[in-house]
């Protein structure tokens, strides 16, 4: 059983690219979730495999599921309900936990909650290790981490279209908090704010953007020395989010993709330099997987720079991750510097 990789909530969508990436490259797989007729099913596509249903409400059963694995990846939102209960079991067990947030409350918590007793237990817990939260912390470290302090950090997130999981719709519903930006080297409120244009590369093009951060302005900042940090979202992605009769993605390729693209820039300030990076590819679930998937290959490998609470952009060579990403799947542009007016 040496590196198996426990899986709660493997019959989610996102869930599903995961296991899919980590069956493929041979690791020993536990598939787990509350719903044994669903990891049935699952289990057709992947029969090497071991099933361990599992309730967040029952310590004892995620014990169970996740005593044999290394680490456990929780891909069951929302984060607000199941990160609590799931990372608990990590620190009885002594293994490694991931999730995929995007909920800024949710990172918060475990960083306060959980910092002090999972440097203790000598494990990673690392939150937000997907599309919204790890890959702009990923950028954001790469393109600074010669600077020791940073004036601003924009993430402009295009998407020419959002076809919401089941997931995202709950978690939406469940997660009511206060949206918090990073200004004056301070988390606060978000406050309303004006839209305007921004010209992301093809084929997303010139959409209308609107602040919206979530959960990488807590990654960011609780490792980089920045003063703001602000992220914007196209408008078109979140009408497409706020109409209850958008479908859920659909596949379209051999990797079960949907057809959807996105376009995430992230631009750095210092004085009078400014620096961009930009990251393009095809379905923010899909993509996910990767970054998941290197973030347990460096972990198992021994790369991660740290125990405790933590991001993929604090723990990780950002340089080195970013490189390993294989373009059919993230395209990352060099980093471009220039001098402000």
């Amino acid at each position: 059983m040496k590196n198996t990789i426990a899986i709660y909530g493997a019959y989610g969508h996102t869930g599903k690219f995961i296991v899919a990436e980590l069956y493929k490259l041979g690791y020993p797989l536990i598939l787990s979730g509350r719903d044994y007729e669903k990891l049935t099913l699952l289990h057709q596509y992947y029969p090497e495999t071991i099933l361990k249903a599992a309730d967040i409400h029952d310590s004892e059963s995620l014990d169970t599921a996740f005593s044999k694995a290394k680490i456990v990846i929780n891909c069951a939102g929302p984060f607000l309900d199941t990160a609590d209960p799931i990372i608990q079991s990590a620190l009885r067990l002594g293994i490694h936990y991931i999730d995929l947030t995007a909920e800024q409350k949710s990172v918060l918590d475990i960083f306060e909650q959980f910092s002090d007793s999972a440097k203790l237990a000598e494990i990673l817990v690392i939150p937000a290790a997907a599309f919204y939260g790890g890959l702009g912390d990923l950028l954001s470290t790469a393109i600074t981490q010669d600077w020791d302090h940073i004036d601003e950090i924009n993430l402009y997130i295009g998407l020419d279209s959002w076809h919401p999981t089941k997931g995202t719709r709950l978690t939406g519903d469940r997660n009511h908090y206060t949206r918090l930006t990073l200004k004056n080297d301070q988390l606060q409120d978000l406050q309303p704010a004006t839209p305007f244009k921004w010209n992301f590369k093809n084929p997303i093009g010139i959409k209308e953007v609107v602040a919206l951060p979530l959960s990488e302005i807590i990654t960011i900042s609780r490792h980089l020395k920045v003063s703001t940090i602000n992220t914007y979202l196209s408008q078109n992605s979140l009408d497409d989010l706020r109409n209850t009769a958008t479908p859920e993605p659909k596949p379209t390729d051999h990797k079960n993709r949907s057809s959807q693209h996105f376009c995430l820039e992230v631009t750095a300030t210092k004085e009078n330099i400014k620096r961009t990076i930009i990251a393009q590819g095809q379905d923010i679930y899909a993509v996910t997987a990767p970054l998941v998937v290197e973030t347990v290959n460096r972990i198992l490998s021994g790369k991660a720079k740290k125990t405790g609470v933590t991001t993929i952009g604090e723990v990780f060579d950002t340089a080195d991750f970013l490189k390993s990403l294989k373009e059919d799947d993230i395209t990352i542009s060099t980093i471009e510097e220039s001098k402000l007016n």
